[in-house]
């Protein structure tokens, strides 16, 4: 509804084509505004973009709980009421009549040879209200609109079927245009929370164990000045002075010529290419984790437990790391889940800013040219990692902590 409220958008754009001048006045004829919209073209281009029915109706449609057009066909009733309707796919035509009250049927259609298709008549009022909704300003539907007949093949072909519909851009398959970009995003995730884990958890411990020293202050200031810069405006920073240099690519994920690389080559390839992006992915949240860390385990350091053990002659070694630590973990181990998002999702600014063609990027050129159908894709997908994650928090606190248990 957002997306539909929203002004602009494709369909509006190629109304302005058809239209010809957007400021034309009821004062001026047809010819002298340039406009050139007919109903019969509003309502076929309404039909390509998923505007000729109701809203409410699309999303149900979408959400495959009610069939939608998969195929169709229309024709004027020019003269009498009788007209022929070509079948899409087919060198075949047939015929179909109405009578005074709008009610039609369809005549010579082989059901067994050419399949089920029903049949929907659209008298003049009915395309003045779809005219009303789409065409701005004073322009007045011709008066002399003839009925229209479609013919449509209904099926149901939503997300309840396992279907995400075609890309109105590009016309392709949004679920194959996801898994081909999940990949590319799959491999930041990974390398993200393998670093993301890998150096916050052990400076978080060094950083408790020596709080207020001068290594403790020295990597506060840098966490604290990464976390102050947003990732995106890291990017185009980095881009500018360390990527224009030389030093590291300027975009993409592997060189044009990677597939003539040996293996190490490929992995040195690969590296180079990804150094500057996982900087970008990880400034933002390293700061939030390590001081997690280290805050968790300096409250259990304190605890009674923690100077009780210590008293009876354990090692302070054995006390933070057989202890205090696996109980500091506990809140670290509710933030994997939300890490899930990321980890598949990416960053649409930043796959924007080094060209990297991922699952980000993907969202990014959706909403830049109001690609409905791939967005609605993407929020399919990411609300649904969003839940994964949620479970995947759950099993994870119920691994660390020894008081929660699933029996």
């Amino acid at each position: 509804m957002i997306m539909r409220l929203a002004p602009g958008g494709p369909m509006e754009e190629d109304l302005k084509k058809l239209m010809g001048s957007p400021e034309g006045k009821s004062t001026r004829s047809r010819e002298q505004s340039g406009f050139s919209l007919t109903p019969e073209m509003l309502l076929n281009l309404a039909g390509t973009y998923n505007r000729d029915k109701s809203s409410l109706r699309h999303y149900f449609e979408w959400l495959g709980m009610m069939p939608r057009d998969t195929r169709k066909s229309a024709a004027l009733f020019k003269e009498g009421y009788t007209t022929e309707i070509s079948l899409p796919g087919t060198i075949s035509t047939v015929k179909v009549h109405r009578d005074e009250a709008g009610k039609g049927h369809i005549e010579g259609l082989d059901a067994a040879k050419y399949g089920e298709w029903s049949l929907r008549i659209q008298s003049p009022v009915d395309q003045a209200r779809i005219w009303r909704k789409h065409v701005p300003g004073n322009y007045q539907m011709p008066a002399d609109t003839p009925w229209r007949a479609e013919l449509y093949q209904p099926s149901f072909r939503g997300l309840l079927q396992g279907k995400l519909g075609n890309s109105m851009s590009y016309q392709d398959p949004v679920a194959g245009m996801i898994t081909q970009r999940m990949p590319i995003s799959l491999f930041f995730g990974i390398m993200q929370l393998i670093l993301l884990y890998g150096i916050c958890l052990p400076l978080g411990i060094i950083k408790a164990i020596k709080h207020r020293t001068w290594l403790d202050n020295i990597s506060s200031i840098t966490v604290f000045a990464g976390y102050a810069i947003p990732g995106y405006a890291l990017g185009s920073l980095l881009v500018v002075y360390i990527c224009a240099k030389g030093w590291f690519p300027m975009g993409g994920l592997v060189s044009d010529n990677f597939s003539e690389l040996g293996t190490w080559g490929q992995i040195k390839d690969l590296a180079n290419h990804a150094a500057m992006p996982l900087v970008c992915y990880m400034v933002g949240s390293f700061a939030m984790m390590t001081m997690m860390v280290k805050n968790n385990l300096m409250d259990h350091l304190a605890a009674d437990y923690v100077r009780t053990a210590v008293a009876k002659g354990v090692s302070f070694r054995r006390a933070v790391f057989g202890h205090a630590l696996r109980n500091s973990l506990i809140p670290i181990a509710t933030t994997i889940g939300g890490v899930v998002g990321i980890f598949v999702g990416g960053s649409m600014l930043i796959e924007k800013i080094f060209d990297i063609d991922g699952f980000g990027l993907l969202q990014f050129s959706a909403l830049v040219e109001r690609d409905e159908t791939i967005i609605m894709g993407t929020l399919t997908i990411s609300a649904f990692l969003l839940l994964v994650g949620n479970i995947i928090s759950d099993f994870a606190v119920a691994m660390v902590d020894p008081k929660i248990s699933f029996d």
